[in-house]
């Protein structure tokens, strides 16, 4: 099954909720002007994955225009999710941080940025949903459907590099857990995702590096997030896509660095990014929202049968993924990746 924009949800559908939207904003922005002027010179720095830039504008302009977000600015460094988390246990200033995979926040909790009951937050801490697509070419004239399609002969795939890359991790894991859910032993599973990897050409950084290649030509297929395709769709390029039977829920995670000096609004600007007006601009945006009152607005995402979340015993949560997957030294994916010539960190 391939879809193009209007197949997911309709634009005009998301136009029209968007005007909606933004007039309970103008009536807040009128409230926000007498209420926040203890927030006049307070700055918040966002430090998140590649992908959700174009979305995060939108949302920071609404917020600004609440009554918490009045006078508020924002510093905003997007990049490959682990590498971001990286650089923030580095040093690199952080009130908020917003990677694509938990694992990555797990860095900071190890360093003691984070406080460790972080996904104990709302929604588990997670403030947006999508799953593992394949985006193929005009037509798919690969006739690429389902996860086995990908290793015949013939077919080249990008995915991100899986050391600095989010989305290469579920990308890894959600190969890995179609099969075992195709009925594939463990040692048959890891196989197949060297047998994959064969087939990749390419490597990026990160997701949006990734969409970059694909759209630049490289490649048969990419494998992404639902809504980085729906998002570049957005941007006037219009890409096809399929979600196979058996995918993977990709569920975003957000939190507050423990030591920031504007704890309280941080808190506030993630709280706001749950609330259904930010959430129904993250739907318009691609994105699956958390929020049930905003997802009962987006009916129209395609539900596969196969749908697989990280608790699922072939993977054991993020934790037990993390390690076994993409640990140094003793990680499958470091093994894999010396087999097939691919990066090595």
């Amino acid at each position: 099954m391939s879809f193009r924009l209007d197949q997911p949800f309709d634009r005009a559908t998301l136009l029209r909720r968007g005007a909606a939207a933004g007039a309970a904003l103008a009536t807040a922005g009128a409230s926000a002007k007498l209420a926040s002027a203890r927030n006049e010179g307070a700055t918040l720095n966002l430090v998140a994955y590649s992908t959700p830039k174009p979305a995060m504008a939108t949302l920071i302009a609404n917020f600004q225009q609440t009554a918490a977000g009045q006078g508020v600015n924002f510093t905003q460094s997007y990049g490959p999710s682990t590498s971001q988390a990286q650089a923030v246990a580095a040093g690199q200033p952080c009130d908020i941080i917003f990677p694509s995979w938990p694992g990555d926040v797990q860095i900071l909790v190890d360093a003691g940025l984070v406080n460790k009951n972080w996904n104990e937050q709302s929604y588990n801490g997670v403030v947006a949903n999508t799953v593992v697509a394949f985006a193929v070419r005009h037509y798919n004239p690969k006739k690429i459907k389902g996860w086995n399609d990908l290793t015949k002969s013939g077919v080249q795939v990008i995915t991100p590099d899986p050391f600095s890359s989010g989305s290469a991790k579920w990308n890894i894991l959600a190969a890995y857990a179609a099969e075992r859910h195709l009925g594939k032993t463990d040692k048959q599973a890891q196989a197949y995702v060297e047998q994959l990897f064969k087939n990749v050409v390419a490597q990026p950084t990160s997701g949006s590096a990734g969409t970059a290649a694909f759209l630049a030509g490289e490649g048969d297929s990419f494998i992404t997030y639902e809504s980085e395709a729906i998002a570049a769709t957005l941007k006037g390029t219009q890409v096809e896509y399929v979600i196979p039977r058996q995918t993977l829920l990709i569920q975003l995670p957000i939190a507050v660095m423990q030591n920031s000096p504007n704890k309280d609004l941080a808190n506030k600007f993630i709280q706001y990014l749950k609330s259904e007006p930010a959430q129904v601009v993250l739907g318009q945006n691609g994105y699956r929202p958390v929020n049930p009152a905003a997802a009962k607005q987006f009916k129209n995402f395609p539900v596969r049968p196969g749908q697989i979340t990280l608790a699922d015993k072939t993977l054991g949560g993020y934790a037990a993924a993390q390690s076994r997957w993409f640990t140094s030294p003793k990680g499958l994916m470091y093994g894999i990746e010396s087999a097939v010539g691919g990066p090595s960190s």
